[in-house]
């Protein structure tokens, strides 16, 4: 963050500052869309007390914040610049901490069958993401557990994570298809196959 031009601390956005700003943005984009934050960019104002857990739920001085409506508007004006998350409006930047991915994907529809399928997910933020060739999903494994972790790209570098009733889903319309001489276990969606565990692992 050397290269970032840090303003004065007085001059540090608040949260009412930014809400009234991810409005008025909200307002300004083009039919009802999400505000053009990959064309913002703003001087650095420093970090904000703000905590995306895990579980995706937003906290602001470590408490809750409990408007979802207010989670909607700052869950716009969210950006990703490598593994560093920010709050963006036209004139401030402010860093937040992510515990994991921004979004959790609480739900999902699926269309047609095979390499047919179409997969829809509906974030907590109401956001809707059909996984596919921009929109891929993955799967991470904890070393020690082998647990899986799977997500979903929903834009720009913004990712959810597939809550487990979602993933456990998934599962009963997944099937196994071979990569690179290997047989996997994983998802179609959007004329894509999204392998999520070798298939020799299952059971």
């Amino acid at each position: 963050m050397a290269n970032e031009k840090i303003v004065k601390a007085e001059q540090k956005p608040s949260t009412e500052s930014l809400a009234a700003a991810a409005k008025e943005a909200a307002t300004a984009a083009s039919g009802g869309g999400l505000p053009p934050v990959h064309l913002w960019d703003p001087p650095f104002c420093g970090d904000l007390d703000i905590r995306i857990a895990r579980d995706g739920s937003w906290h602001y001085l470590g408490t809750p914040i409990g408007r979802p409506e207010l989670v909607r508007l700052f869950s716009t004006i969210l950006k990703r610049e490598g593994d560093a998350y920010f709050l963006v409006t036209p004139v401030e930047k402010v860093r937040i901490r992510v515990d994991d991915a921004p979004f959790v994907a609480v739900d999902f529809t699926a269309e047609g069958t095979g390499r047919d399928q179409v997969i829809t997910f509906t974030t907590n933020v109401g956001d809707e993401t059909t996984a596919g060739p921009e929109h891929p999903v993955r799967v991470e494994r904890d070393e020690k557990t082998g647990e899986p972790a799977p997500y979903v790209h929903v834009r720009a570098g913004l990712e959810a994570l597939i809550d487990r009733k979602s993933f456990y889903r998934l599962a009963e319309i997944s099937s196994h298809h071979e990569l690179d001489g290997e047989s996997w276990f994983g998802l179609w969606s959007g004329g894509v196959f999204f392998p999520m565990i070798p298939s020799r692992e299952l059971p």
